[in-house]
């Protein structure tokens, strides 16, 4: 069965998109319901830096289409202060926050900082928490060479955790394996989070997309070029060439 492609950008509350992609008059609080209007599914970044109010979680889960998908990005504190090292307390924290929500969400992204290498003891204990999370999809985005390698890449598919195919152009290393029923892609701009992406790079990423997903995998794309809405054009525009 040919899997969804779903394609959005890396979050959504940019003031500098106003005139760009938000109308002038409208609203930083206006601005989900207008981007789900084009989009149908986002990034959380906020989760990122500080766990927002179950309110406010719930309020985006009401703003959106019943067909709508977050992808919250896991606390910092948990990849780049506890390394994944003692994870329980906080995940559990965590997953508290989503769980009123979960029918709006797509996988959960674990963006691990650059000098956090693969250590397989480690990364073992810390997916045994993950696991207690059953309902939960994962993707981890490594940024250290290690992560890479055939005992990382197998870890990670026989726990189906995708491992993100993640553009940066040579900031951070990448591959391409497909170690989930999920694929997560992310783009960060071959030279930058303020350059945009020439519609060959997307003709031949929308080629890739619609065999992984004629293979049967959920396609998940998000574009984090986010100066001058480079994210936003880039997006509608790789929609264009899935659809």
């Amino acid at each position: 069965m040919k899997g969804a492609i779903h394609i959005g950008t890396s979050g959504w509350s940019y003031k500098h998109w106003r005139d760009r992609f938000y109308p002038v008059e409208a609203k930083p609080s206006e601005y989900l319901d207008f981007y789900r209007r084009y989009f149908d599914t986002t990034e959380v970044n906020t989760s990122f830096y500080h766990l927002p109010k179950s309110e406010t979680v719930e309020h985006w889960a009401e703003t959106v289409k019943k067909h709508f998908k977050f992808c919250f990005k896991m606390s910092r504190y948990i990849t780049h202060m506890k390394k994944l090292n003692d994870a329980d307390e906080p995940l559990s924290k965590f997953f508290k926050l989503l769980d009123p929500i979960r029918s709006k969400l797509g996988p959960v992204l674990i963006q691990l900082p650059p000098g956090l290498a693969f250590h397989e003891q480690k990364t073992e204990t810390f997916i045994r928490v993950l696991r207690k999370y059953k309902d939960y999809r994962f993707a981890l985005e490594p940024r250290h060479d290690s992560w890479f390698e055939t005992g990382s890449v197998d870890l990670l598919q026989k726990h189906h955790i995708a491992l993100v195919v993640a553009d940066s152009g040579d900031r951070w290393p990448n591959a391409e394996y497909i170690t989930a029923r999920d694929v997560y892609v992310r783009f960060h701009g071959r030279s930058g989070y303020d350059s945009s992406y020439n519609d060959e790079f997307l003709r031949k990423f929308a080629e890739k997309m619609q065999r992984w997903s004629r293979a049967g995998h959920t396609i998940w794309a998000f574009f984090n070029n986010d100066g001058n809405a480079y994210a936003v054009y880039n997006a509608k525009r790789l929609i264009e060439l899935t659809t």
